[in-house]
């Protein structure tokens, strides 16, 4: 099995279609496809379903492409290793980032990483939580930056990075902002949510604190982004539990403290894979984060 072989394997699970992996990888289709029959018979299995419409991964398929892309980063991560130790750091980072991160002003500290490393191409992905931690045990993200999980897959580290409350968003004409106390989750009761999707940080703090409490809620209202969110909650359709630092970003709003057993608050974390695996250019970022030059996230 060689290297060359899964990197062609790797672009055909993405594309899900030889004529546009062997387009991305700038080789011919005959070629692209003589070299995935080779690993096939190597392997002895098939590991795609071939259709006129394209391709999908057989369960052999699934197995590998876990493995083959922590090959792939861990193969990059060493010949970026050995350019560091030359005095040129150079590459890719590839970074994965939660909406909206406390503490994290995003922007700020990717443009000091540019101008630390300059030759060095930066990636941003922005999802989940979930998707996140997924993504860096896979080996397709150098770093993430989300929700500090329970559990994380043993390949991974979590460094933690900031910690806020959770706080409760409604319209100033809600009765939660009249009555002017902060709530606790039986007072949120019949209330109408709006939140994330499952994977995302703060909609998995809410989850567990109202399950913790026996208290089930419905999220009528479900969004992928900070403003669609705040616009929902400024238009009096429902209320939010958020981190703190949002409630910046629309100062209108009603703001209370989600109160709870030991507090409720939402942990950032970087997730990187175990130090032997780790890239220098997130190592770079790491020390930038570490010295606490980013600023706070802007309104």
């Amino acid at each position: 099995m060689e290297m060359r072989q899964l990197h062609h394997f790797v672009s055909v699970a993405e594309e899900r279609h030889f004529t546009r992996a062997a387009e991305r990888l700038t080789i011919s289709q005959s070629g692209l496809s003589a070299s995935i029959r080779a690993l096939e018979r190597e392997l002895q299995a098939a590991l795609f379903v071939r259709s006129t419409r394209g391709v999908r991964l057989t369960e052999a398929g699934r197995a590998l492409l876990v493995e083959a892309e922590r090959i792939l980063a861990q193969e990059r991560a060493a010949r970026e290793a050995v350019a560091a130790v030359q005095g040129v750091l150079r590459g890719t980072l590839t970074l994965g980032a939660e909406q909206c991160i406390p503490g994290i002003h995003l922007a700020g500290l990717l443009a000091r990483f540019r101008q630390r490393c300059p030759q060095v191409e930066i990636r941003l992905r922005q999802s989940g939580s979930a998707a996140l931690t997924t993504a860096v045990a896979a080996g397709r993200l150098d770093v993430a930056l989300g929700y500090r999980t329970q559990g994380e897959p043993d390949q991974l580290r979590a460094v933690p990075l900031s910690s806020q409350p959770m706080i409760v968003l409604c319209h100033p004409d809600h009765r939660l902002a009249q009555a002017g106390t902060d709530p606790v989750p039986a007072d949120l009761d019949g209330e109408v949510f709006v939140d994330f999707h499952p994977d995302w940080g703060p909609r998995r703090v809410t989850d567990a604190v109202f399950a913790d409490v026996g208290m089930r809620r419905t999220v009528a209202l479900e969004v992928n982004d900070v403003h669609g969110l705040l616009d929902l909650v400024d238009e009096g359709l429902g209320v939010a539990v958020v981190p703190r630092h949002f409630a910046s970003k629309r100062p209108r709003l009603a703001a209370l403290t989600l109160q709870g057993n030991g507090g409720v608050a939402y942990e950032a974390a970087a997730l990187l894979p175990v130090p032997e695996a780790t890239s220098p250019a997130a190592r770079v970022l790491m020390d930038l984060l570490a010295a606490r030059v980013s600023a706070a996230p802007r309104p």
